[in-house]
């Protein structure tokens, strides 16, 4: 079986459509037979995901800081979940739980995790894919950065190149598996 780990919001957004495409997510996932795994949470775009997993008779493994066990509201209902001291300890269990990462929307959280992942992979201490999920253009910025990072010499065009970025769920999960 295969493991995702899906970096996203612990807060719901202003945009109607993270939430319905983190259910999207959620039972493709589910039905692709692909574990998740994410970072415990029962609120926002965490929660809506992990539900959605579970409620398609999917498989859910949690990674949660004792920390943010109370402040993030652990989900009490998931596959496995995994306390740990810090949020080192929680980066390091999901990336070696998984098989491949996606980055939906979030704040810095998530965008600290996700470019964690591709230092890691640009340091050669992984090959596993690393993508996101564009949802209305959310990451469009962040990508014009990535250009702007790379027109000004510190970023390696392969880095960008290697990022999977797809704005439609199904078509990103195919790529994944």
């Amino acid at each position: 079986m295969k493991r995702i780990a899906v970096f996203c919001g612990s807060k719901f957004g202003n945009d109607l459509g993270f939430s319905k495409s983190a259910k999207e997510l959620g039972k493709e996932l589910a039905i692709n037979n692909i574990e998740l795994v994410y970072g415990g949470g029962a609120v926002g775009l965490m929660g809506v995901l992990a539900d959605a997993v579970l409620e398609n008779n999917g498989k859910v493994i949690g990674v949660i800081p004792d920390k943010l066990y109370d402040m993030e509201v652990a989900h009490t209902g998931l596959s496995k979940l995994y306390r740990v001291k810090t949020m080192h300890e929680r980066k390091a269990l999901m990336a070696d739980l998984s098989d491949a990462f996606i980055a939906m929307p979030g704040g810095i959280g998530t965008m600290e995790e996700i470019m964690e992942v591709i230092t890691w992979a640009q340091l050669d201490y992984h090959h596993k894919p690393c993508s996101f999920l564009n949802i209305n253009g959310y990451y469009d910025h962040f990508f014009h950065f990535f250009d702007h990072m790379q027109q000004a010499g510190f970023l390696y065009r392969e880095i960008k190149d290697a990022a999977i970025i797809e704005r439609d769920v199904k078509t990103l999960v195919a790529k994944l598996i």
